[in-house]
């Protein structure tokens, strides 16, 4: 069977996602929503540095609407969590399919209206809204919750992942989005900081892996910890002074009565200070029980592969393709991904 799928938004991951879809042979690119006026009206496959499609990039969503296709993978930047529901009520309503890789890990963790207008919107359309990627995606939805499977008693479980920020080249990306190169002070009086992107975010994240666990949880705790530089650090994307964040360690804990069960700890940093070693894995898992597990867990290329594009664009795009199948087979609503959606095709 052949997946018609739109892809939302060409950014780094989303530009990735358009390149794995078109290299699938079960994929058919129908179409791609950018947001820019420069990228509006390109050939989709030479976007992606692949041979032309004939199929144009553009900015209109009623024009995506029309195409009416199985799946939109849908990759807008990172912005306050929830600022992209109006765009995907929208496709759900169309009755369109959504794979999200910025969050939607699990829509109903929270009930309240932003929850009940999604599943309305599911309802409306008779589709399904789905998060995919690596994480939220994978990390702990997935391979934490597999790791589990050796563990008969489980009393916690850390995922930790290391995301070295130094070869960030777009200074407002990662001074402004991301708040490097802040004071403390500064970041703390945002209220368009990167925690009111993650919060949300993160906490369904904790929330799908409990869910997958038999967890039930009473709350998510956000516990964070910024750390600063002690000398001017020199990055592609600038100068980072003294005295200003280099390390970020975004943490979310999931609480059962009084006690964590399960934390998810990101660092972010532009420095290795406050790191256990100058070159951490992408991701470690630790589960504490009976027996413990310990998992490091690298990406690496395919060997044929010679582009600049590193590992981990390629396994977000990937996660994104293995979730196109089931997706378009799950019963209409919110969904919590489940541990396994294989390589396919």
């Amino acid at each position: 069977m052949t997946y018609r799928v739109v892809q939302w938004a060409t950014g780094a991951m989303g530009t990735a996602c358009l390149r794995v879809m078109l290299d699938h042979p079960d994929v058919e690119v129908v179409g791609v929503h950018v947001y820019s006026e420069a990228k509006a009206g390109l050939d989709v496959g030479e976007m992606a540095g692949r041979p032309a499609t004939g199929v144009r990039s553009t900015r209109d969503p009623q024009a995506i609407l029309d195409l009416r296709p199985d799946v939109v993978v849908h990759a807008g930047r990172i912005g306050t969590y929830g600022s992209h529901d109006a765009e995907i009520i929208r496709l759900l309503e169309a009755g369109i399919n959504v794979i999200s890789i910025n969050g939607y890990s699990h829509p109903g963790h929270l009930e309240g209206p932003r929850a009940a207008a999604l599943r309305a919107a599911c309802e409306r359309g008779g589709s399904s809204l789905v998060a995919a990627g690596l994480n939220p995606g994978f990390a702990g939805e997935q391979l934490a919750v597999v790791a589990s499977g050796l563990v008969s008693r489980l009393d916690h479980v850390e995922i930790v992942e290391h995301a070295d920020s130094r070869a960030v080249r777009d200074p407002d990306y990662l001074f402004g989005v991301l708040g490097f190169g802040q004071t403390v002070a500064q970041l703390e009086a945002r209220t368009d900081g990167p925690d009111a992107a993650l919060d949300g975010m993160f906490a369904e994240v904790v929330a799908a892996t409990a869910e997958h666990l038999g967890l039930t949880l009473d709350h998510v705790e956000p516990d964070h910890v910024l750390h600063v530089t002690e000398h001017d650090l020199e990055v592609k994307a600038g100068t980072v002074r003294a005295g200003t964040v280099s390390h970020f360690n975004w943490r979310w804990h999931g609480v059962v009565g009084d006690v964590r069960r399960i934390t998810l700890s990101i660092h972010w940093y532009l420095e290795t200070t406050h790191l256990d070693s100058d070159e951490p894995p992408l991701w470690q898992l630790h589960l504490t029980g009976h027996p413990g597990v310990r998992v490091d867990v690298e990406l690496e290329k395919h060997p044929e592969d010679t582009s600049r594009m590193p590992a981990e664009p390629y396994a977000v795009g990937a996660s994104v393709v293995n979730a196109v199948p089931w997706v378009v087979a799950a019963k209409p609503g919110l969904h919590v991904r489940p541990v396994a959606t294989p390589a396919w095709g």
